[in-house]
Order: structure tokens, then C-alpha cells, then sequence
């Protein structure tokens, strides 16, 4: 059990003093725990909906038997059932928590909110996991499932701070930056799920390079981002 524990721990605390360590103006550390620990919440919030929606749509929400379903449903049922439920109820956190912050003040702050939400869900998700299963499993979702997280928190970051930086400016297109900060990660996710869910070699090997090109990009991502210290007008927060 303290092996399982240290597998689900171990990867997050690295990449969350990773991104942490990016950071030119450290965000206060309580903000952050507070936004780790609602990342649990947020799995709690996937389960309760599942459970709700599942209730009522039994035909659609398969939860486990994915090997006989067309290659469209399949996309539809990680797209909804999976991916946009869990990716819709972490930003839920990070806009409650730190979209309003008064400490979100450069770019980069709502990318380590965003990550540090994504860690706390990872963290949880990989324990449930864990429990009964094997240590293979674990270093699996070491290598892939949690950075992954990490990445599709990556992308939602950065929306959201494109929509803050437009929310006086245009609110529009901010409202549309609010809508790519739940809409990019959830297409990743399903991505990420869809190339497993196959059940196709040829299949992981897309998962393999897809995997590769998302972790080069969300790195891109945080050395650009981390290195625009221009402050945001908070005059409003």
C-alpha cells in the first residue's frame, strides 16, 4: 500500500515543483494548496455527476465496456462521459479559486492554479486506481496519466489567461477564451482516452507520438509563458 501511495505522490510533487519553480513571483503557498486540495473536490464532483447522469442515460454511460461500440460512439461517450466532465469540473476550481484571486497578476499564475488543480485530480484519480490493481499499472500512470493531466492543465491555463487578458478589452473574445480553456483540454483528453480505448496497437502508437508532441508543447508552453512577467490589470479583481 505505502509503494501505491509513493507511485500516486511521487510524480506529482515533481511536476508541481516543476511548474512551481517557473514561476518568477511565487504564488503564495496556502492559494496553492488550497487549489491541489480542490482537485480532489473535483473528483468527487466526476463522481457524483457520473452517478447522476448515468441514472438517467444507463444506455449511453457504459462506464467499462467500451470493446463492442462503434469507433463514434466510442469518441462520443470519452468525449461526454469522460474527458468534458472531468476537464468542466476542474476549471469550475480553478475560476473559483484563481481566476479571481487578487494574486493572479501575471500570465503564468493561472497556468500553475491550473496545473496544481490538475495534479490534485490526478493525485486522487491515481490512488483509486492504484488500490486494486498492479505496480505496473502505477508506473504507467507515473509516465502517462498524470503528466497528462499536468498538460491538458497546461493548455487551460493559457486560455484563461488570454481571457483575462481580454476581459475588459473585448468581452467576447474572452468568453470565447473562457469556452477553448474547457473545450482544448477536454478534445485532449479525448484524445488521450480514444488512442487507449481502441484497443488497437496501431492505436497506441498514435497515443505514443501523440503523447511526445503534447509534453514538447505544454514545456514550450510553460518556458513562454513563464517568461512574460508583464503584469496583468487587476484594478478590477
Amino acid at each position: 500500500m505505502s509503494l501505491i501511495i509513493l507511485i500516486s505522490v511521487i510524480p506529482v510533487i515533481l511536476l508541481a515543483l516543476f511548474v512551481y519553480s517557473k514561476d518568477s513571483v511565487k504564488e503564495p503557498k496556502p492559494l496553492l494548496m488550497a487549489l491541489f486540495a480542490s482537485g480532489f473536490v473535483a473528483a468527487t464532483v466526476v463522481i457524483i455527476i457520473n452517478l447522476g447522469l448515468s441514472s438517467f442515460i444507463p444506455d449511453f454511460f457504459v462506464t467499462d465496456n467500451y470493446e463492442h461500440i462503434s469507433f463514434y460512439k466510442l469518441f462520443s461517450v470519452i468525449f461526454l462521459e469522460i474527458a468534458f466532465i472531468e476537464e468542466f469540473s476542474k476549471w469550475i476550481m480553478i475560476v473559483i479559486l484563481g481566476y479571481h484571486n487578487k494574486n493572479f497578476d501575471q500570465l503564468y499564475d493561472i497556468v500553475v492554479y491550473s496545473v496544481f488543480v490538475a495534479l490534485g485530480f490526478a493525485c486522487i484519480e491515481n490512488i483509486f486506481y492504484l488500490i486494486p490493481n498492479s505496480l505496473s499499472l502505477g508506473i504507467y500512470r507515473a509516465i502517462f496519466s498524470i503528466p497528462g493531466h499536468a498538460c491538458f492543465g497546461v493548455f487551460m491555463g493559457s486560455y484563461l489567461g488570454l481571457a483575462k487578458i481580454y476581459e475588459d478589452k473585448d468581452k467576447m473574445l474572452s468568453r470565447v477564451y473562457m469556452f477553448y480553456a474547457v473545450l482544448v483540454p477536454t478534445l485532449l483528453h479525448t484524445a488521450y482516452n480514444f488512442c487507449l480505448l481502441a484497443n488497437s496497437k496501431y492505436f497506441f502508437i498514435v497515443f505514443l507520438i501523440f503523447m511526445v508532441i503534447l509534453y514538447i508543447i505544454s514545456i514550450l508552453k510553460i518556458d513562454r509563458i513563464s517568461k512574460n512577467t508583464e503584469q496583468i490589470n487587476i484594478e478590477e479583481l
